[in-house]
């Protein structure tokens, strides 16, 4: 008899503090009287969310898990509801969808009865259930809204469809457990598509990966690169209930012309750039070339003062032989450290135009420049601003435009949507992320624009 293959039973990237107790093999003894048992994966998930220090207290205070669909993520949650309900604790479970709060419910209520949880009071009311113990056990289902849980006190509070998590939610929520003694948060979900809205999830993600979570744990199941959705081996490496909930024949009916969706939602890839951007990152890599070309004629630089008046970006362009503008972000510092990097950059290049845009420094690298003897700068107005963007925009549909991939450019880039400008259908482009320095973009189209507007002078020619 051949033995079934199971999907990979660790996830692929963790944070877990190191521990030595644990309170999961309880929660999962308690689920299992329900008539179902935690899959192997879903035991050791168990046991690193609830694990506990000397003092009984959770090592982790937050901890987030990213599982592909269809996998079983629930479980987890509900396994930590019940033990919750049996040890008094006061549980906030909260959703995006009104219906996934209203069956987890549903799901949790059934099983407290095959649990031997004895439930006080019941409550179905949409968007107000709740399970209530004679001991003090209380879960309560809400679906999220940027008020909703303020003046209320928990000990655990659940994100469940956490890719849906938005900053307004969280500052209405998080504040909520910290009067608990011994106070947990958890999230689980799935990366981000096109058409999520949360930010917080993928935040907490890097934050936790990049090991600057405290007291907080992650696990995910997840490819790291746009894998082909016919790559059965990578099935298995992400689906950890493949095998036994899910199988392969399950997986290959999804598959259908779009990968990037079949990525994130059966493969864990969390995208590293915005699927909302006004420019993809498809489309902008497109315009990449492998090394620099030739250019002729003269340098035009573009500089940008943020909106939030704390960083300045400087950008180049100029013509290339084959008839294209090359652009290149040269720099983005703080605009604490002044303007001398700047008059640097100018005085070594010796572009034909500098455009400077951004009220909260325009005019100080104006005087700073005419102070260096420097020719002064061009201080964009609004209309010309409207013009540099719809200018851009005609350069990336034209494919006009080509750049050296570069990283930093590439995640402003790809991380940007439209703003409107004036009042007669302008526009102009913004940050989608936190983090990301729109400012970089803008300084491109500012160099962009210039050079584009600029004539070659034709070489005279002396007949006799």
């Amino acid at each position: 008899m051949t033995e079934t293959r199971l999907g990979r039973q660790t996830p692929t990237q963790s944070v877990t503090i190191p521990y030595s107790k644990t309170r999961g093999q309880e929660a999962a003894e308690l689920y299992a009287k329900t008539g179902n048992e935690l899959l192997e994966w879903q035991q050791l998930l168990q046991c690193d969310i609830m694990a506990v220090n000397d003092d009984g207290l959770w090592m982790h205070q937050k901890y987030g898990y990213s599982v592909p669909r269809r996998n079983g993520k629930s479980e987890n949650v509900l396994a930590r509801c019940l033990w919750g309900l049996k040890n008094g604790e006061r549980i906030l479970y909260t959703a995006h969808r009104a219906t996934t709060s209203h069956a987890v419910w549903e799901r949790l209520d059934r099983m407290c009865e095959k649990a031997g949880i004895k439930i006080s009071s019941s409550f179905k009311a949409f968007g107000k259930e709740h399970l209530y113990t004679s001991d003090g056990g209380v879960v309560e289902f809400r679906t999220r809204t940027s008020s909703g849980g303020l003046g209320e006190g928990y000990d655990v509070l659940i994100i469940d469809e956490a890719q849906e998590y938005t900053e307004a939610q969280e500052t209405s929520l998080k504040y909520i457990v910290s009067d608990s003694e011994n106070p947990q948060t958890i999230m689980l979900g799935t990366p981000p598509t096109a058409v999520s809205a949360g930010t917080v999830f993928t935040k907490y993600r890097e934050t936790v990966l990049a090991g600057r979570g405290f007291d907080s744990g992650w696990a995910e199941w997840s490819v790291e690169n746009l894998t082909s959705a016919n790559d059965v081996e990578a099935w298995y490496e992400t689906n950890p209930s493949l095998g036994t909930i899910l199988t392969e024949r399950k997986i290959r009916a999804e598959i259908t012309t779009d990968d990037i969706d079949f990525n994130i939602q059966r493969l864990g890839l969390w995208l590293k750039y915005n699927q909302k951007s006004a420019i993809s990152k498809t489309e902008w890599e497109s315009l990449a070339i492998a090394s620099k070309p030739k250019l002729k004629g003269e340098l035009f630089v573009g500089v940008k003062y943020g909106h939030d008046g704390q960083h300045v970006a400087m950008s180049v362009a100029s013509k290339t032989n084959e008839g294209k503008i090359f652009v290149e972000a040269l720099d983005c510092r703080t605009i604490r450290e002044g303007n001398d990097w700047i008059l640097s950059y100018i005085a070594e290049m010796k572009p034909k135009t500098v455009v400077v845009d951004g009220a909260n420094g325009q005019h100080i690298l104006e005087k700073d420049m005419k102070d260096a003897k420097m020719k002064a700068p061009t201080l964009p107005t609004v209309k010309e601003i409207i013009g540099a963007n719809a200018t851009f925009e005609q350069g990336l549909f034209k494919g006009n435009i080509c750049h050296s991939d570069q990283a930093s450019l590439t995640q402003s880039v790809s991380n940007s949507e439209k703003r409107a400008i004036g009042s007669n259908g302008g526009f102009g482009y913004r940050s989608l992320k936190e983090g990301v320095e729109i400012a970089l973009l803008d300084s491109v189209i500012l160099a962009y624009w210039k050079c584009t507007e600029t004539k070659e002078r034709k070489k005279q020619i002396a007949r006799y």
